[in-house]
């Protein structure tokens, strides 16, 4: 009998994710990063695109989905699932595009604000990375994006780190040959959809018979559902409005060692410190919009990563989250910092269920939520801290000098917020709906003048 080929299908977090595009949000994350050019670049400071494309190709067995499409079968034959590309050329994917003069952080910022509104092609694998020449001293900025369904923040930050070596004159490993796998079969995909309706239906009826063990898992997750949807209602501010497509971003640049002292020495963790930091910003966005922020309290959704593979094999997404409340109206981002770890300290014992669970493991619960999307009420921002690579590494020879997170914005959310570890940075981006926050200047000043604030509080003495 041959043996039965066992099919990559999206789970119910992947296909959520997936589902934000048909509601008019394109689910893209990644990084910009700055590298140190000189061995990138010719005389005349153009890229030697073709020398980064061979010393990447023979990494690229090391991250599957890289080559893999996303293929839809028709109606009956079961959910997406990745599908070796028939063929794979990887000048369609690893790219270069010269910043406009002068060069400069403007122009880093608009050509990525740019390339993240173009959306991936489907007829592709669904990832991209641009190298932006043009900076001063012969950098180069460089633009990984590929679609959420492929990673959430800690299998990018891996997905990435694949292509990546701790030093500039790393041997490039000899690859194994790639032959794609022929797509399955209409008959393949009917029997495996058959065989996995029936293991749903075993474990429905497994919940049916043990009501206690079922009632009890009910009973775990209830109370991260009930932060969502019954704790209270996000307040009505202006940040909150259906958003478009096109983006403005902002980068705060901060130091992991600093934070890490602010956090020991207010009794808090870094997660903490950047929340607080995150609040003094919004507190100064809506004050400079005329809005009232005394007794204001925003509720921010944290991401929470329930991936339990080791290091570099986790796949797709694993996303839990904790609501947290920021306390706009507090003016002192000391006591801000104390009020936000008391919250969390009280929030992190809870279980967190994955994105895709409860009614969210079905279809028809997915669409109803983004659905409502852009009129809800449960959440006035994302904010989402992933730890990155603690060492200096290397792209193709050329070093990274600075990381920064890019993650997608949707609904009525229209401002979210990411940071990323990388050697000793505590880098933090704004990703903002253009025309719903086009002032996201504004607030990324507030979260530098709030971290300030607290890098003070432990560097100065009390008097």
């Amino acid at each position: 009998m041959a043996e039965t080929r066992l099919l990559e299908r999206l789970t119910a977090s992947d296909l959520f994710m997936l589902l934000w595009d048909d509601y008019g949000w394109p689910n893209q994350i990644g990084g910009l990063v700055i590298l140190d050019g000189n061995s990138l670049l010719d005389r005349d400071g153009r890229v030697r695109i073709e020398a980064v494309r061979r010393r990447l190709e023979p990494r690229l067995h090391l991250v599957p989905r890289f080559r893999q499409l996303l293929h839809r079968p028709r109606l009956g034959l079961g959910w997406p699932l990745w599908v070796d590309a028939p063929s794979f050329d990887l000048a369609d994917h690893i790219r270069v595009r010269a910043l406009a003069a002068p060069g400069g952080q403007a122009q880093l910022l608009q050509a990525c604000q740019e390339l993240a509104r173009r959306r991936l092609d489907p007829a592709r694998p669904l990832w991209e990375l641009w190298l932006l020449p043009g900076l001063p001293e012969r950098r180069v900025g460089a633009y990984l994006k590929l679609h959420h369904v492929v990673a959430d923040g800690p299998t990018g930050v891996a997905a990435f780190g694949a292509l990546l070596d701790l030093t500039a004159n790393a041997t490039t490993p000899v690859a194994p040959p790639w032959t794609p796998t022929p797509i399955p079969t209409a008959g393949e995909l009917l029997r495996d959809n058959l065989r996995r309706r029936r293991q749903e239906l075993g474990r429905g009826w497994s919940d049916l018979a043990h009501p206690g063990r079922t009632l009890h898992r009910a009973r775990r997750a209830w109370p991260a559902w009930r932060e969502v949807f019954t704790e209270q209602r996000a307040p009505r501010t202006s940040l909150n409005q259906p958003v478009g497509v096109d983006r403005r971003l902002a980068i705060v640049r901060g130091r992991l060692d600093l934070t890490k002292q602010v956090a020991h020495v207010h009794h808090a963790k870094v997660n903490d410190v950047l929340l607080a930091a995150v609040a003094g910003g919004l507190r100064q966005l809506l004050a400079n919009r005329g809005e009232d922020v005394q007794g204001l309290v925003l509720r921010a959704m944290v991401p929470i990563s329930l991936h339990q593979e080791q290091p570099g094999q986790a796949q797709g997404n694993k996303p839990g989250w904790m609501m947290v409340p920021l306390p706009l109206g507090e003016p002192d981002p000391v006591r801000r910092l104390e009020l936000i770890a008391a919250e969390t300290a009280a929030r992190m014992h809870k279980a967190r269920p994955q994105a895709g669970s409860g009614i969210f493991r079905f279809v028809a619960g997915q669409r109803a939520w983004y659905r409502h999307f852009p009129r809800q009420r449960s959440v006035n921002l994302v904010v989402t801290n992933v730890p990155g690579p603690p060492v200096p590494l290397h792209l193709a020879g050329a070093r990274l000098l600075e990381l920064f997170p890019m993650v997608p914005v949707m609904g009525n959310l229209t401002l979210v917020v990411a940071v990323l570890s990388y050697a000793g940075q505590l880098n933090l981006t704004a990703v903002a709906d253009r025309d719903g926050c086009p002032d996201v200047e504004v607030f990324a000043e507030g979260a530098r003048s709030a971290l300030d604030d607290l890098a003070r509080s432990v560097l100065v003495p009390a008097s």
